[in-house]
């Protein structure tokens, strides 16, 4: 029987192609989980205090969060090939001056601009394939795409663990060398370099607005947790951010070409998915930097069986993927999201009353659990944001989404490291489990409050 001609099996001159989108795509889901396992041993060799690594991975989801805007303008305006060649460059220079770092201060610099590649790398690769392939082949392209995002999560925190063990850490950075050298050498012959015949300028003072709003509210609640800044300079820094998240506001009404126009909120249903997603994300997308944290310094765990322990997670995501749209379509997104929410909230909280004592299947169970009712919130979330958008505010709308993502996971990393901190500094350092028990618990209760956001969701929302 023929494939319809939506759903054609993808043809041998674009397998090229999509073989070299997924070297980036899982380049960059890779770094997201590699480093958790290893900040311990990090730490160790670079001489600091590991419950104050999560500045780590929070300078490399800012960084990617801050320049997703910046995808779609450089691809247009300098082509898609060179855009991306350039991406993979930077990512692939960037991973080298880490491996080479010699203190925290410089690993930071590297790690943003790691991020500044990997937030160019997936957009501007798929924009790539939207360009070139034929819309009757799209879905088979994404669909083989999509293995290498898969992937990329499911072995980074494992392989992340083993590396330390048998090498050093900064062989989590050394690996993308050869996948960066052969992305670079597949680039020119794969991709074309299509650009768009005109081009509007972009919208540099709403760009810096937007980053100083990212940076000021990441950073503000980061710096809470350091010794070296003190609280009302922590303070500054989020008002600062708010102040500028309000400047963008009005910007965003009154310039005609603002990177993301106010009337993409005037859609009711947009609205609430976008302030849903900040907030049900932050303590979800905490949990990859927090627990293997908590196995390792609180439980004595080693970083390989941390990773380990961390892919059923990855598998229960996995598992909830063919039951999600018929669960949507039998409730309808409001109950599925309100129950969802207060689901992984408690699923969330109840981590805390584990303990390195926690039987094996348990632990693995509830993990497995947690990976469902999480991929089971971020598919219903994003499919609901989404949704309802006319097709003129579909790109900009998605790029959006992209980076309310990226920055709800950086400050969520920011938020768990600092409330680890704080906790630590009150229950005392040999009490450390209770501080993660604590945050764990503090976290829940932020994505349980979450569900009055969605019960906004009006009843008779289609589905």
């Amino acid at each position: 029987m023929n494939a319809t001609p939506s759903h054609q099996a993808l043809q041998p001159e674009f397998r090229l192609l999509v073989f070299l989108v997924s070297i980036g795509f899982f380049m960059q889901a890779l770094d997201t989980t590699i480093v958790n396992t290893a900040i311990p041993a990090m730490a160790v060799s670079l001489g600091e205090d590991p419950l104050r690594m999560h500045s780590l991975v929070v300078a490399y989801v800012l960084s990617v969060a801050a320049c997703i805007p910046l995808s779609g303008w450089l691809a247009d305006r300098f082509g898609v090939r060179n855009t991306y060649f350039s991406a993979i460059i930077i990512f692939t220079l960037a991973s080298l001056g880490c491996a080479f770092s010699q203190n925290l201060e410089q690993l930071l610099f590297f790690r943003v601009a790691q991020g500044v590649g990997g937030a160019l790398l997936l957009p501007v690769g798929r924009l790539a394939m939207l360009k070139v392939i034929p819309r009757s082949q799209f879905l088979s392209a994404m669909s083989l795409m999509s293995l290498a995002g898969l992937i990329g999560p499911l072995i980074g925190p494992t392989l992340g663990g083993w590396l330390v063990e048998v090498a050093t850490w900064h062989w989590i950075f050394l690996i993308n060398i050869p996948m960066g050298l052969l992305g670079v050498l597949v680039t020119f012959k794969a991709m074309p370099n299509v650009t768009e015949p005109t081009v509007q300028k972009f919208d540099f003072s709403g760009f810096l607005f937007l980053v100083i709003a990212m940076t000021g509210l990441s950073l503000g609640i980061e710096s809470f947790s350091s010794p070296q800044s003190s609280a009302g300079f922590s303070i500054v820094l989020i008002v600062g951010g708010l102040i500028a998240a309000a400047i963008y506001t009005y910007h965003a009404h009154t310039h005609e070409h603002a990177l993301f126009r106010s009337k993409l909120f005037e859609n009711k249903i947009y609205a609430i998915g976008i302030l849903g997603n900040f907030f049900a994300r932050l303590g979800g997308n905490a949990l990859p930097f927090l627990l293997p944290l908590m196995l390792q310094v609180a439980f004595g765990f080693s970083p390989l069986i941390t990773g380990l322990m961390m892919i059923p997670a990855v598998l229960g995501s996995l598992a909830s993927k063919p039951i999600i749209r018929p669960i949507i379509q039998r409730f309808g997104y409001r109950r599925v999201l309100l129950v969802n929410t207060v689901l992984v909230g408690s699923c969330i909280a109840s981590l805390a009353l584990t303990t390195a004592d926690t039987p094996l299947w348990l632990r693995t169970l509830h993990f497995f659990i947690f990976g469902m009712l999480n991929s089971m919130q971020f598919v219903s979330m994003n499919t609901l944001t989404l949704k309802d958008l006319p097709q003129a505010d579909a790109s900009s709308g998605n790029s959006f989404l992209s980076m309310i993502m990226m920055l709800s996971m950086s400050i969520g990393v920011a938020l768990a490291g600092t409330l680890v901190n704080i906790f630590t500094a009150y229950y005392g350092s040999a009490q450390i489990s209770l501080a993660f028990h604590s945050t764990l618990i503090c976290l829940g209760c932020i994505n349980i409050i979450t569900a009055y956001i969605f019960w906004r969701i009006p009843r008779d929302t289609a589905v």
